[in-house]
């Protein structure tokens, strides 16, 4: 059922971000929801799999991530922790600053609150929307962050695409306009819908990594509402009996 649903969504969505009237890239809607353990699971995997090599997420422990994410213990010591790395660690990269400056021309930074000073929607899109552009240094581009240094991570999952400019598409409509999008034009591994999904289960675990506390935050502050409620209607009836004989 879940499937189809995503189906559904890749059919009638489109599947470039586009630019909105020259105020820059549409974001596409992230749909994160931090009640699904499975997809904020994979989006661990994926993190660590494909991200810490570069980047951090310096506020977090991998002790802390297992317990709310239910992953138990033999799973993260076998599938999520490397080298030398402990469950009580932080989850830094061994990156140095500088080497980072070095390969890509800026520091990289760490992701802990990135979907909290972007959101996750910029997130979301910005990893759906490179495309090659050979005048990079790495070969690639990003509609949602242009000049981008930092190389495409999945490219060999999503496939190449190509740029669209205003005006036209291909190499041949370039001097036409700038970038309004970008269109896949040569298969990865993984089918658009797939790589949707991974992006999406990304998105959702960086969503979560910025605000751990987020969903206990929420139902910790229904009770208090409910509690406030309840004290309300006591107090109500409580001064309507101690003034009912003043006059």
């Amino acid at each position: 059922m879940r499937n189809a649903i995503f189906v559904l969504i890749f059919l009638f969505a489109p599947l470039s971000v586009m630019a909105a009237g020259g105020h820059g890239p549409e974001l596409q809607e992230a749909n994160i929801d931090l009640k699904d353990k499975a997809s904020l699971q994979r989006g661990a995997k994926y993190f660590v799999n494909y991200c810490m090599g570069c980047h951090s997420l310096q506020y977090m422990r991998y002790q802390r991530m297992a317990d709310d994410l239910g992953i138990p213990d033999d799973e993260l010591r076998a599938n999520l922790l490397f080298g030398d790395a402990k469950p009580t660690d932080m989850m830094t990269t061994s990156l140095e600053s500088a080497d980072g400056v070095k390969w890509f021309g800026t520091a990289i930074p760490d992701l802990t609150l990135v979907t909290r000073w972007r959101s996750p929607d910029w997130v979301y899109s910005y990893l759906k929307a490179y495309y090659v552009d050979e005048a990079r240094p790495y070969g690639v581009n990003n509609l949602v962050f242009p000049d981008v240094g930092m190389p495409h991570p999945f490219a060999h999952l999503q496939g190449v695409q190509a740029p669209v400019y205003a005006g036209g598409h291909g190499e041949h409509a370039e001097g036409a306009g700038h970038v309004v999008g970008v269109k896949l034009v040569e298969n990865g591994q993984m089918t658009p819908i797939e790589y949707d999904l991974l992006v999406r289960d990304l998105t959702n675990f960086l969503a979560y990594a910025g605000e751990p506390s987020k969903l206990e935050r929420r139902q910790l502050g229904l009770y208090v509402l409910l509690f406030l409620g309840l004290m309300f209607i006591l107090s109500f009836y409580l001064k309507r009996e101690f003034w009912k004989d003043v006059h």
